[in-house]
C-alpha cells in the first residue's frame, strides 16, 4: 500500500520506516491477546487502535498520518466494514479531522481518542 502511495508524494523519505519491524509491531499489537482474550475484541476497537498507533508511534520518517488514514480505510474495507448501507461509515472530512486530532493529542488522551473513533464508526 505504501509503495502505491509513494508516486503521489515527491519525497525520498515518504513511507521509509524509521526502525525495521515497527509497523509489524503495531499490526501485531492490534491483534494481541491477554490471557487468551483479544486485547481489542471488536473490529471497531481494532481499527481505532490501529489508527491511533500508526499516528502516535510515528513509524515512518514521512507520511505517518497519510499512511495511517489509508491503512485504517484499507483495514475497514478488508473486513467489509468501510461501508454501511452503501455509505462510508466515516466521511473523508471526519477522517482528516480525527487523524489530525489524534496527532495533536497528548498520550494520556489515548483512551478518549480511541473511543471517539469507535463512536464515530458506530454512529450509523
Amino acid at each position: 500500500m505504501v509503495g502505491a502511495m509513494e508516486d503521489s508524494f515527491h519525497s525520498d523519505v515518504f513511507g521509509v520506516e524509521k526502525e525495521k519491524g515497527k509497523v509489524e509491531g503495531i499490526l501485531a499489537a492490534v491483534y494481541q491477546s491477554i490471557f487468551g482474550q483479544d486485547a481489542y475484541p471488536s473490529l471497531e476497537e481494532k481499527a481505532a487502535n490501529l489508527l491511533y498507533f500508526m499516528i502516535k508511534d510515528h513509524p515512518y520518517v514521512d507520511g505517518c498520518k497519510r499512511i495511517a488514514a489509508s491503512l485504517f480505510l484499507e483495514f475497514l474495507d478488508k473486513n467489509n466494514a468501510l461501508f454501511q448501507d452503501g455509505e462510508k461509515r466515516l466521511s473523508d472530512g471526519t477522517l482528516v479531522a480525527v487523524t489530525l486530532m489524534i496527532a495533536e493529542s497528548n498520550p494520556e488522551e489515548k483512551e478518549v481518542m480511541v473511543k471517539l473513533v469507535m463512536n464515530l464508526l458506530n454512529l450509523q
